[in-house]
């Protein structure tokens, strides 16, 4: 059963470390600064540095909670602008912000119980 945690730790942390490259090119840059991102060529490369951080530290189990929070502090800003559904009316944001609401839970799960067996954490 303890492969479960490491699973979970994997299927949750590919969302962030897949999704962490795009924040480094120009199309995520330009999204951001549609959506009202400030300084959006410092903090959108900034925020893929976050979630890639955080996802590499869930993965591996390695300081598992402040990987957590690291992912924690990327979702909160991005899910509150980026998802702004209530603006418009838009169902594929709100798809989205309901996805990290969802992502958030399991974060703050992360940072509260910590990695599980299989992990650096606990070897």
């Amino acid at each position: 059963m303890s492969i479960l945690a490491l699973l979970g730790r994997l299927c949750f942390s590919l969302v962030f470390i897949l999704g962490a490259f795009g924040h480094f090119t120009p199309e995520y840059i330009k999204y951001g600064a549609a959506a009202g991102v400030p300084l959006p060529g410092i903090l959108v490369p900034l925020s893929g540095v976050i979630a890639l951080l955080g996802g590499l530290s869930i993965l591996l189990g390695f300081k598992t909670r402040y990987g957590a929070w690291l992912i924690i502090i990327f979702l909160i800003p991005v899910t509150l602008m980026m998802h702004q559904f209530w603006i418009n009316g838009d169902k594929m944001q709100q798809i989205n912000f309901m996805k990290n609401l969802g992502l958030l839970g399991g974060a703050f799960l992360l940072a509260y119980f910590g990695p599980g067996p299989l992990s650096f954490d606990r070897s």
